[in-house]
């Protein structure tokens, strides 16, 4: 069970900044699918072709494929869909629980006849339906776009494994925000392990995209376990969706687990 005032009022506080992600990628995503556009596509090349080699490969632009859902693929989940969200997974994660207990806020949640682990779960469900409601809206409004402008030249079920995959991604992301929001009574340890983990590993699968001498580097990065080429492509991607929806599960337990059983500053 959740606590629904709690739940609402965790709405209220995130959905300026749930809206304004969501409209920023409701912008990118039709330009993006529009410039498919043959004569579009070349001036793309064409402007690709004087940017720096290391740029482009660190942003996922060097194989825009030859099809829309590659192009969409590279363009749009190659780089916009890891960074856009991540913002906003970060922010909702860290005023979860840190940002409450670190404003006082918790002891006055706490005085109610609620629990430690249903404030927690509330949160967590909180974090796991916004981010779900945000890459659904994305999947419903690129098959739309696409089906508009190009119609039946996207591959649905490819875009869907896209879109599946982007959110089982998030799922272990804002694991690790929220079980670093639990951890810390206050939101700038908070903020410095559960933004500062995606961040570098953001950082650090672009690095090993720009050259073969520093490739190694996807083994370090939890970018990795998202490829949209090989999803589009029927590659082995299966394994890597069990991983990630794996570590979400595990580190959602353990951070509502912690938040019980830890000592709060009240």
């Amino acid at each position: 069970m959740i606590s629904k005032p709690l739940f609402k009022a965790t709405i209220k506080q995130n959905i300026f900044v749930f809206t304004l992600i969501l409209v920023v990628l409701m912008i990118y995503l039709p330009i993006i699918i529009m410039l498919y556009e043959p004569a579009t596509k070349e001036s793309l090349n064409d402007v690709l072709a004087v940017m720096p080699e290391g740029l482009i490969a660190a942003m996922g632009l060097n194989n825009l494929g030859s099809t829309l859902t590659d192009f969409i693929g590279n363009y749009f989940y190659g780089f916009l869909i890891l960074l856009l969200p991540m913002i906003y997974t970060i922010t909702v994660c860290n005023r979860s629980i840190a940002s409450l207990v670190d404003k006082g806020s918790m002891a006055y949640l706490l005085s109610t006849p609620n629990k430690r682990t249903k404030i927690a779960l509330t949160q967590a469900v909180f974090i796991i339906a916004s981010i779900t409601a945000m890459i659904a809206f994305v999947t419903i409004a690129g098959i739309a776009i696409s089906n508009i402008t190009f119609p039946g030249e996207l591959d649905i079920s490819a875009f869907l494994l896209l879109n599946t995959g982007a959110l089982i991604l998030f799922y272990a992301i804002t694991g690790i925000g929220f079980f670093s929001s639990c951890l810390f009574n206050d939101a700038k340890n908070s903020l410095m392990v559960g933004a500062g983990l995606p961040v570098l590993f953001l950082v650090v699968q672009m690095i090993s995209d720009i050259d073969e001498k520093v490739h190694f580097f996807k083994y370090f990065t939890l970018f990795t376990l998202y490829d949209p080429e090989k999803i589009i492509h029927n590659g082995i991607f299966l394994p890597q969706f069990i991983i990630l929806f794996s570590m979400a599960f595990i580190m959602y337990g353990l951070a509502i687990y912690v938040f019980d059983k830890k000592d709060l500053p009240i």
